[in-house]
C-alpha cells in the first residue's frame, strides 16, 4: 500500500488512523504553515514508518516538524511519541496534567494495557495550559483545555485558508473511571468547544467534520441536557 492521505485545506492534511496507518492508531494530523510542520498526536507507534511515508508525501520532510503536539496522554495518541522524538528531535508538548503519565510509561493511566501493550516513556519538552499559544512559522496554534475524558485533555485551534480548524480528538469520551474521566468536566468542555464556532472539526476517531452546522451537530450529539 502506497501513501494515504486526506487533505483538510492546503496546509493541513491527515497522515494516520485506520485505514491510512495502523487500526489501533487514533487520526493523527500535520499542520504545515511554510517552512515548519507541527504534527498533532503520534499514533501507537505500530506504524511509524507508515505515518512517516505520509508526512513526505505530503510534502513535509521530518525535519521540519518543529513539535508533537499531544491531545491527551492515551496510547492510540501517544505511543509513537518516544520513538519520533529520539530519532528526529521532535519537541514533545502535552497538558501538565498528563506530563507525568507519558514520562513515566504509565500504562493504566494511558490505556495501553487495554491494547495489550506498553507506553514508552517519552520525555516532555513543553507543559501546556489552557490559553497557552505556539508558534509556528510566526502562526499561532491555540491551546485549550477540555478535561473530561481525561483531566488534561487539549484542544488545538488554528486558522487555515479563512476557516477556523479544530483539532479535538476524542470529543466522543469515552468516560471511564480507569481513566480518571469526569462527566462534569466533560459536559462543560463540550460546551467550550460549541463556542468555538469552528469551521472544520478533526475528530480522533470520528473524521473530519467540515462546516459550521456540522461540527456543531457532531459535538452536539454528545451533550446531555
Amino acid at each position: 500500500m502506497g501513501p494515504q492521505i486526506r487533505i483538510i485545506t492546503s496546509e493541513i492534511c491527515q497522515v494516520g488512523g485506520p485505514g491510512q496507518t495502523d487500526q489501533s492508531d487514533a487520526a493523527i494530523y500535520l499542520v504545515h504553515f511554510a517552512d515548519s510542520a507541527a504534527l498533532i498526536d503520534a499514533g501507537s507507534g505500530r506504524a511509524s514508518d507508515r505515518v512517516l511515508m505520509n508526512i513526505e508525501a505530503a510534502g513535509v520532510l521530518p525535519e521540519q516538524v518543529q513539535y508533537l503536539l499531544l491531545t491527551h496522554c492515551h496510547y492510540d495518541h501517544t505511543g509513537g511519541a518516544a520513538a519520533f522524538r529520539q530519532r528526529f528531535g521532535w519537541r514533545v508538548a502535552i497538558h501538565s496534567l498528563e506530563a507525568t503519565a507519558l514520562e513515566t510509561g504509565d500504562n493504566k493511566l494511558s490505556a495501553a494495557s487495554w491494547y495489550g501493550d506498553h507506553l514508552a516513556p517519552c520525555p516532555v519538552d513543553l507543559r501546556l495550559a489552557d490559553g497557552d499559544r505556539i508558534l509556528l512559522a510566526e502562526r499561532e496554534i491555540q491551546v485549550i483545555h477540555i478535561p473530561g475524558h481525561s483531566p488534561g485533555s487539549l484542544a488545538y485551534l488554528v486558522e487555515s485558508e479563512g476557516k477556523r480548524v479544530l483539532f479535538a480528538q476524542d470529543v466522543h469520551g469515552p468516560i471511564h473511571p480507569a481513566l480518571l474521566s469526569n462527566r462534569a468536566d466533560y459536559q462543560a468542555s463540550l460546551r467550550k468547544l460549541q463556542a468555538l464556532q469552528a469551521d472544520i472539526l478533526c475528530e480522533g476517531h470520528y473524521g473530519v467534520f467540515v462546516g459550521q452546522a456540522n461540527v456543531a451537530a457532531f459535538i452536539d450529539g454528545f451533550v446531555e441536557d
